[in-house]
């Protein structure tokens, strides 16, 4: 069993964390996260169920896997600090948004195995989407034992190159605030046209979740799914029609490159 540090005990490690723990990935024992406000520290080991440290060095010093998961402006500063104690046998996870594998492995020892991840917040509740790419020094069993990790709080994707891990950001770390706001413009449509909010946000809601799965789990295309409920002549049809009309994929695509454009503008 390896063991797992984590500099940072924020909400998106902490979500890490407990599904590492809930999924029996690893053992409590295993786990050692940082965090800065010492008076916290004990609290924070309470409500995770792990211990919680103040020292990053001492970490690196005693962990395999040892995520970076602190905001992107402190990852500089956390990696030359952690340097020093950094063997070829460890293994170096990066989850700070927009940090390149070559910042991550200029601030580290040569030969340093590093994986940059894209994780999203609905990791939260388990059902996270994260994106990853290797650096040079990464092996096939990091990226499959990283995957195998990751898939405990949701799933993930291996990018093929690192210009893609912008996308991936758009599309799954930026995402939830699109379809947040998708739900509820359909629900503020629905107050608009007679219903209760509360109502029509939860009709959108769920509905968002039980497409999703359906989306997840379908054994034919995506056009196919929305053909099967948008049958011709029917009611579907016509907001389906109208959604075509105001181009509907032309302001998705808009919105993820620019998002795309931006994620990168802030990785240089």
């Amino acid at each position: 069993m390896k063991k797992i540090g984590f500099v940072g005990a924020g909400k998106m490690a902490s979500a890490i964390i407990k599904g590492l723990i809930k999924t029996g990935f690893a053992n409590p024992d295993d786990i050692t996260a940082t965090q800065a406000e010492v008076e916290q520290l004990e609290e924070k080991s309470r409500v995770l169920g792990i211990k919680v440290i103040a020292d990053n060095k001492v970490l690196a010093q005693k962990s395999d896997v040892i995520f970076v998961a602190v905001k992107p402006n402190q990852a500089v500063d956390v990696l030359k600090e952690i340097n020093p104690y950094i063997t070829s046998e460890k293994l170096v996870v990066s989850i700070a948004a927009g940090v390149t594998l070559n910042k991550l492995e200029a601030n580290l020892p040569i030969g340093t195995r590093v994986i940059r991840v894209m994780p999203n917040t609905p990791a939260l509740v388990g059902e996270g989407m994260s994106g990853m790419i290797g650096g040079k020094f990464a092996k096939h069993e990091d990226l499959t034992y990283i995957s195998n990790l990751l898939s405990t709080i949701g799933k993930c994707i291996i990018v093929d190159n690192e210009a893609q891990m912008d996308i991936v950001t758009a599309i799954s770390g930026s995402g939830p605030a699109f379809y947040y706001k998708v739900i509820n413009e359909i629900a503020r449509a629905g107050e608009k046209l007679g219903l209760d909010y509360e109502k029509s946000l939860l009709l959108s809601i769920q509905t968002a979740i039980g497409s999703a799965k359906m989306a997840l789990k379908r054994e034919v295309s995506m056009e196919e799914l929305i053909s099967n409920v948008a049958t011709k002549g029917g009611c579907t049809r016509v907001g389906v029609d109208c959604m075509d009309n105001n181009d509907s994929e032309k302001l998705f695509y808009n919105v993820i490159k620019s998002t795309t454009e931006k994620a990168h503008a802030l990785g240089e």
